[in-house]
């Protein structure tokens, strides 16, 4: 069933149709087909043994997971949810890639456990707020809804332990080429899935060779001038409507390059995406903000891990160690 024509149903059969095919203008029976075979057929990355002590945050913002695209890194994202645990997460936009499922459907199984997991955070006590972006636009028709225990909101104001008040959302419509012309928005995020498979094929090349992980498009970002000008134009205009609403600071995703900087007295924060730079933006429990990597995160996690074992005599390997410390690929 099209997006645009779901009725309105109670909060639980949303919550159990959230992740629904029919949501995505396909017919669910196919997708439905499509994604038992994804499921026996995807590989799995191997399961690796975490510390029974997770990583303690006050708050987590998380976006641009983009599920059901092949360059969504879900491994890395669950072993990152499973590894942490916070008060509050927010999920700010493009968790779920409709626009690449409405091209073709990919849905493996550690896609699906990236969700049952956020479900479960929610369930257990953790505040959990989703925040739709421009690529999963189709649950904005459920904004100010609250099912499984996941609030949807368009944009919010988060309070820090340090009693600053942080303007939280995606920050699609501060984006000039999706307001003016989503046509060539389109266009774009076909030519940047087209640099990710490419980085895959590359990056294969390089882990066989023995190098670092490299990405093209972040490289891309930063050295082409007019996405530099871009992602300039793009931080300004939401730093400048975080000081129009009386505000200490933003956080918001959409442009995939973490950051925390200071903008004309406004702290600008970007989570980054889980696509490339695998990162997300934290509140520690004194209110300081900052930004985290999957490879910090395992590596605090494995490293909590020893200290269990030797507590307890049990012998580690040294092996299990390193494969920790390589970039993501």
């Amino acid at each position: 069933m099209p997006a645009t024509t779901v009725p309105k149903r109670a909060a639980s059969e949303i919550a159990r149709g959230f992740f629904d095919p029919g949501f995505f203008d396909i017919d669910a029976l196919i997708h439905q087909k499509l994604k038992q075979d994804a499921e026996q057929d995807a590989p799995q990355e191997p399961k690796r043994k975490l510390s029974s002590e997770p990583n303690r945050f006050r708050t987590i913002w998380i976006s641009d997971l983009h599920l059901g695209t092949t360059g969504c890194q879900a491994g890395r994202v669950l072993e990152f949810l499973r590894a942490t645990e916070s008060d509050t997460l927010y999920l700010i936009g493009d968790i779920i890639d409709g626009w690449q499922l409405r091209r073709r459907w990919y849905w493996d199984q550690n896609h699906n456990n990236v969700v049952q997991t956020v479900l479960k955070k929610a369930k257990k006590g953790t505040e959990v707020i989703f925040i739709p972006g421009n690529h999963d636009e189709m649950m904005r028709q459920f904004i100010n809804l609250n099912f499984g225990g996941i609030r949807i909101r368009d944009e919010l104001v988060h309070t820090t332990a340090q009693g600053k008040r942080l303007l939280v959302l995606h920050g699609d419509r501060f984006d000039g080429v999706i307001a003016c012309a989503k046509w060539l928005a389109y266009v774009g995020d076909s030519l940047y899935t087209m640099i990710l498979k490419f980085n895959q094929v590359f990056n294969n090349w390089r882990a066989r060779a023995g190098l670092p992980y490299w990405s093209l498009s972040q490289y891309l970002k930063l050295k082409v001038k007019n996405a530099v000008n871009y992602i300039s134009s793009f931080e300004d205009a939401l730093a400048a409507e975080a000081r129009k609403k009386g505000l200490d600071g933003v956080v918001c995703g959409h442009i995939h390059k973490p950051e925390i900087r200071s903008i004309d007295g406004i702290t600008y924060c970007n989570d980054g995406d889980w696509v490339e730079s695998l990162t997300a933006l934290v509140e520690e429990a004194s209110g300081e903000l900052r930004l985290v990597s999957w490879q910090e995160i395992m590596q605090r996690t494995m490293q909590g891990t020893m200290q269990e074992q030797r507590r307890h005599g049990t012998p580690h390997s040294s092996a299990k160690e390193s494969e920790l410390c390589v970039s993501p690929s």
